[in-house]
């Protein structure tokens, strides 16, 4: 495996974004601490963003709207503005492009791309600051990271912010690590940092000084040993995964063979995947749904999913596929129904992202299905369910194998 000897990648990581664009949109709030908050009004909720000057004060991700008002009497909490930070996103890729290619989109404040051959990243880094800066105003600035691996420069885009550059030599490593903890390091979570615990292993240097094999032994997987490859600066790059998703599907006995006999049964399948989903610690970006009739070609078609997993979101989007469905395939006899999700965001690997939907009902949501699947799972089967929602007799559906591929579509 190769070992470059100067810096190959370049990770572009933004500096508290969402407030950052409210505070670039208010000339009035330049200079001023802002925090980001979920919707106008919101008390018993957190912060979701937080800039530079609120910062400074303790405020960030995740304190609590009243602490934050103690830890900083002046911030400025904005309610927030999805269609503002996304303009501003497809701003910042048109200047980033306008310097190298970017190689993948992260998130919509975090992007990667390939340095190659260029001698100087910190030029290279300078100029992307330089057409952001002019693209999209001086208060949204970036920290940007340099290494020999995308692994390696997502850690070097956190160790100066912010508005930070750190480029990482190969010959310098270890060094400019070893003062992280464990959970800095990408990939290491609360449980694997258990685990490595368990093992003797309890900070970098600990990591630096074992071997690949020891590591992909703690890991259970080769995904142990490519973290000790990156980390020692080799061309180490995430391995490209399959799209996955989770479903099921059932054929239909004689007497429920149309369409408006068959979607009792397609809710009963929706709602069993997004059971699936939470369980599995998921949300779906998109739901699919597939008709196979008898006398008609089978129908499929997908919808958006607005970053969900409870019953009552995923049931409507099956609403407005099943009327097309009722409409395509009026007369059809259908045989068999399937419904799957996909496009995958990891609960608990994702940032706090905006919530889409009405102030709050996300969090309703997510308590009433906590308490139904409570109950169902006290009494190992459904007792609790919704109207339409009639659980069917036997086989309702097989485990589908997922993955996650994070994808530009996720945060547009």
């Amino acid at each position: 495996m190769r070992r470059p000897t100067r810096p190959k990648r370049l990770y572009i990581d933004f500096d508290g974004f969402f407030a950052a664009c409210e505070e670039q949109a208010d000339p009035g709030l330049h200079g001023r601490p802002v925090g980001v908050i979920p919707f106008a009004g919101a008390r018993n909720s957190c912060v979701i963003a937080a800039n530079a000057a609120a910062k400074r004060f303790g405020v960030k991700i995740g304190t609590m709207i009243a602490e934050a008002r103690r830890l900083c009497p002046r911030i400025t909490l904005a309610p927030q503005r999805p269609d503002l930070y996304v303009r501003i996103h497809q701003r910042i890729i048109a200047a980033v492009l306008s310097v190298l290619p970017i190689d993948v989109v992260c998130s919509i404040d975090e992007f990667a791309a390939v340095l190659g051959n260029r001698d100087r990243p910190e030029e290279v880094a300078g100029r992307i600051k330089a057409r952001v800066r002019a693209a999209v105003g001086e208060r949204i600035t970036c920290s940007i990271g340099c290494a020999p691996n995308r692994w390696l420069a997502k850690i070097a885009a956190e160790l100066e912010k912010p508005d930070g550059l750190t480029v990482l030599l190969p010959d310098d490593l270890p060094g400019p690590l070893l003062g992280l903890g464990l959970d800095a390091l990408p990939g290491v979570g609360r449980r694997m940092r258990a685990r490595l615990r368990r093992s003797g292993i309890a900070s970098v240097e600990d990591i630096w000084n074992t071997d690949p094999g020891r590591l992909r032994s703690i890991w259970g997987s080769v995904n142990g040993a490519r973290f000790w490859y990156a980390l020692h600066g080799y061309a180490v790059e995430p391995p490209v995964t399959r799209r996955g998703s989770i479903g099921h599907g059932r054929v239909l006995p004689p007497g429920e063979r149309s369409a408006g006999s068959a979607r009792p049964m397609a809710r009963q399948l929706v709602v069993k995947a997004a059971r699936r989903l939470r369980r599995e610690g998921f949300f779906a970006r998109r739901l699919t749904l597939s008709a196979d009739c008898l006398d008609a070609p089978s129908w499929t078609a997908s919808a958006a999913v607005p970053r969900a997993n409870d019953d009552l979101t995923c049931l409507d989007v099956l609403s407005a596929l099943w009327a097309a469905l009722t409409t395509a395939r009026s007369r059809a006899a259908v045989f068999r129904i399937a419904v799957s999700f996909d496009r995958f965001v990891p609960s608990d690997e994702a940032q706090l992202e905006l919530s889409l939907g009405e102030p709050g009902e996300g969090r309703r949501l997510a308590r009433l299905n906590a308490a139904v699947d409570s109950i169902n799972a006290r009494y190992a089967r459904t007792v609790v369910g919704y109207g339409g929602c009639a659980p069917p007799g036997g086989y309702v559906g097989a485990k589908i194998g997922y993955g996650r591929v994070p994808g530009l579509e996720d945060f547009q």
